[in-house]
């Protein structure tokens, strides 16, 4: 008991440093530890490794503590959507350790199953190969990845409750349950706090043991869409005669 935390920056107290690495969840925007981020922003702690899927956007999410120049290194899958992120990279500024998505995933699981190094297919005969060591498996070539570890591993959850498991909603699940595993500390923004008991045990992504300290969301907290597709609805006629054909159907 214990971990529930008032706010991100009390959540965060004497866990950040210059220097540290961070796990971020999310993808895109989604699933992503906005509150907790902006903590960090605000605490001014620099030269930070950070692992995440992506960068967020230039306005949201890890884009935030690009802006501020917090981050020395990020250790990622994706970063096509950050403009600010492509400008310091190409200027030198910042130092990015590109991965196969589903080679971060793997590196992050294995890091929290506490296996050191891996072989995968993938990225045999790239860039992303250079440096590292490759074995021959049964006539198949094979390139070693190391697990990853960090200071601490920030997540968004849908519902928590005050032991600290956590669900996952939807998409919104993607990278948030492995990299709460992989870390010294693991601290979770939740969007729904509940009772112990309350939570179905067969539907717990995240166990508690995993999870420090965590923070209740305010009311009416906005989760950003990044993009957003809709489909554009019918004349009234045109759905009055679209009914009427299911109807003689």
């Amino acid at each position: 008991m214990g971990k529930i935390y008032g706010d991100a920056t009390s959540a965060l107290a004497g866990l950040l440093r210059d220097g540290m690495t961070i796990m971020s969840g999310g993808f895109g925007i989604s699933g992503i530890p906005s509150v907790l981020i902006e903590a960090i922003r605000e605490s001014g702690v620099k030269d930070l490794t950070v692992i995440s899927n992506n960068a967020g956007i230039d306005d949201a999410g890890l884009g935030l503590l690009l802006h501020t120049r917090q981050i020395r290194k990020m250790i990622s899958s994706y970063v096509g959507e950050n403009a600010t992120f492509a400008k310091q990279y190409l200027a030198g500024e910042l130092e990015i350790e590109f991965n196969p998505q589903g080679t971060l995933a793997e590196r992050i699981r294995a890091g929290g199953a506490g296996i050191p190094a891996f072989y995968t297919k993938t990225g045999f005969g790239t860039a992303v190969a250079e440096g590292k060591e490759t074995r021959e498996f049964d006539g198949e070539h094979y390139v070693m990845e190391r697990g990853l570890w960090a200071d601490l591993a920030i997540v968004h959850a849908w519902m928590g409750d005050h032991e600290g498991n956590l669900i996952y909603r939807k998409t919104a699940r993607n990278f948030n349950p492995i990299m709460a595993t992989a870390a010294t500390v693991t601290v979770a923004q939740v969007e729904h706090l509940v009772r112990p008991g309350e939570m179905e045990a067969d539907h717990i992504h995240t166990p508690g043991i995993f999870v420090k300290r965590l923070i209740a969301l305010p009311p009416g907290f906005e989760k950003r869409i990044e993009q957003r597709t809709v489909r554009q609805q019918p004349a009234p006629e045109h759905a009055a005669a679209a009914a009427g054909t299911l109807t003689k159907a």
